[in-house]
């Protein structure tokens, strides 16, 4: 970021070509312990280490670890027994968990903490008695580990559309959970129509969608309708960059579009264009948005402003395990 000029809030000023960035935007506190976790465990242990699923939804992340020995695999039984393997950032099903016991597999639970947070949530839920409501994305990795915690009390909503397919018995206890990296906006009406429905339908003790998800999307909300074009920097398989779009969209942006990498920006898009807002999802490190902000600057935009909506000093712990490692690595 230091080749850019970065304006602060108040600089905010209607320049002929501007770049509006968004803050907070990019790695989340469960991303970054995630991938600190991969990149730990390769030091501890060395090549290879077997990490189950993408360890965050990020291409570039994931590619980067590859050239470093992580080898990433669908499902358990592709990991050759007695090996070390780390679950990722979106969490796995109790099941999961007995597999990897079963072929005597070391493990690193890189779990996000917020997520694990909706998993005792569900399986505490469920010892009371409670059918659970899930609001999320159908297959998503994160929504399965969470229903893996209490399979036979929750079914699964998969956005407002759906809320109206769900039935229980009036003198049923029912209760919301929410996939963490949802929109706001879209879990909200959501909720509403199942309230609408079902007026026995209880709120959890807190918000299950994550400050990160929350701050990035409020971010992009401060900028959205001063802009022409928005640039969510982020991978397809990333729930929270996805929502980026659209929230872009419902906030009063003209155009917005996702990327992997600035190769894919085309020039077509911005034709015309006076402002371009730019973020990035939670799995997104920053030298991904610098290199947005290199090409936008070599069209012209190289007047960057950065809008703030948040402060973010939020830190998780290493995974146990790779704790216990590391301290028997230097001892």
């Amino acid at each position: 970021m230091d080749q850019h000029s970065v304006a602060p809030n108040s600089a905010l000023e209607a320049t002929a070509k501007r770049v509006l960035l968004a803050a907070p935007r990019g790695y989340c506190a469960g991303v970054d312990r995630a991938v600190e976790t991969v990149e730990k465990a390769l030091e501890v242990h060395g090549a290879p280490v077997y990490v189950r699923k993408e360890i965050v939804h990020n291409k570039y992340v994931v590619e980067t670890l590859e050239q470093r020995g992580a080898i990433f695999v669908d499902e358990t039984d592709e990991v050759p027994e007695g090996a070390l393997v780390v679950f990722s950032a979106h969490g796995v099903a109790p099941s999961v968990h007995e597999e990897a016991a079963a072929r005597h597999l070391r493990t690193i639970d890189a779990t996000c903490p917020l997520v694990t947070k909706v998993h005792q949530e569900a399986r505490r839920f469920a010892d009371e008695g409670y059918k659970i409501l899930l609001i999320g994305h159908e297959g998503h990795e994160e929504v399965v580990g969470t229903m893996g915690e209490a399979p036979d009390a929750m079914t699964l909503v998969d956005g407002p559309a759906h809320a109206d397919d769900v039935n229980f018995d009036v003198g049923d206890k029912v209760i919301w959970l929410s996939q963490t990296t949802l929109s706001v906006d879209e879990t909200i009406e959501t909720v509403h129509r199942l309230k609408a429905r079902l007026p026995m339908l209880e709120d959890p003790p807190s918000d299950d969608i994550c400050y990160a998800t929350q701050n990035r999307q409020a971010a992009v909300k401060k900028i959205a309708a001063q802009c022409d074009v928005m640039i969510v920097v982020g991978s397809g398989n990333s729930s929270n960059s996805v929502r980026l779009v659209e929230v872009a969209l419902d906030a009063g942006a003209a155009a917005s579009y996702r990327v992997d990498y600035a190769a894919e920006l085309e020039e077509s898009w911005f034709d015309g264009a006076e402002t371009i807002g730019v973020t990035s999802g939670a799995s997104v490190p920053e030298i991904l948005v610098a290199a947005v902000l290199d090409w936008l600057a070599e069209r012209g935009w190289a007047d960057v402003q950065e809008v703030t909506a948040a402060e973010e000093r939020l830190t998780f712990a290493l995974p146990r395990e790779l704790r216990k490692d590391l301290k028997a690595a230097q001892s």
